[in-house]
């Protein structure tokens, strides 16, 4: 049997805090400050969006190992954060986020217009997150209920190994029933979502102003002046560099245009692999 490059897309599997919900990416971060605060460890709101994308375990622990936090722990405990303190604040932080990730649950402005847009050309809708399952199972009906529901929702704790690795995409793959990873798109606002992506072997699209690089809400964003804007896209493209997307772009209501760009590429011959 000889392999065939697909020649157009199948599906989009979206991040979704910062993506598709949670303009600016509030509800894990603010959670994380009030889990550290739990233990007397201060933590600001830009050293919580440090390590976004990754599990939520893995985020406590690498929030311990930062030195300002780290020193920390030896002022008030006589010594360094360890595994014991990582698993206390994460039992800190999991009812603090299943109970306030409610509040942040209202869907990006154009997501939906975006998705419609992406069914209506055939294409079937993924999803992965760095909540865990128990976070998921009280956001996804929050979301279906304002009008959106992913074909497939993969949580960081369903899989062996959460992001950066490609395991909750490939999962996304295989629930899916799709023919080829070169014939799907992750989409995410963080580079370990872009890493898991082009682990997979898949398209990444980056997002910039949604998510946790910026840091706004909706509105703030909005008020940015276009010398602003264009200041932002400069230094978040930096950020994102080093994870390789294959496009970037200000907010999910600019991805049906890359989708169409997408689609013209594998006409041609063109592998996300090779790009």
């Amino acid at each position: 049997m000889r392999y065939r490059l697909p020649s157009r897309l199948q599906a989009v599997i979206f991040d979704w805090a910062g993506t598709v919900v949670d303009f600016g990416s509030f509800a894990p971060t603010r959670i994380f400050v009030e889990a550290f605060a739990s233990v007397g460890i201060n933590v600001s709101l830009d050293e919580a969006r440090g390590p976004m994308g990754v599990g939520k375990r893995d985020h406590i622990r690498t929030l311990c190992n930062q030195v300002g936090i780290s020193k920390q722990f030896q002022r008030r405990f006589g010594r360094e954060p360890n595994e014991d303190d990582v698993n206390e604040i994460y039992k800190r932080f999991m009812p603090l986020q299943i109970a306030k990730v409610g509040e942040y649950s209202a869907l990006i402005p154009g997501a939906l217009d975006t998705i419609d847009s992406l069914r209506k050309r055939g294409l079937k809708i993924g999803s992965t997150s760095g909540y865990p399952k128990e976070v998921m199972d009280k956001l996804v009906p929050l979301a279906a209920s304002a009008g959106y529901s992913p074909d497939c929702v993969v949580a960081s704790d369903e899989v062996p190994k959460g992001r950066p690795t490609p395991a909750q995409s490939l999962a996304n793959v295989i629930a899916l029933s799709l023919d080829d990873v070169a014939a799907c798109v992750k989409v995410d606002d963080t580079p370990p979502g872009i890493v898991e992506g082009r682990s997979a072997g898949m398209w990444t699209v980056a997002l910039r102003f949604s998510g946790n690089f910026l840091g706004l809400t909706w509105d703030e964003y909005s008020a940015l002046t276009t010398e602003r804007l264009n200041s932002e896209r400069e230094r978040i493209d930096k950020l994102f560099a080093s994870s390789k997307p294959h496009y970037l772009i200000d907010t999910i209501s600019d991805l049906p245009a890359i989708i169409d760009s997408i689609n013209n590429r594998l006409a041609t011959g063109e592998s996300p692999a090779t790009c």
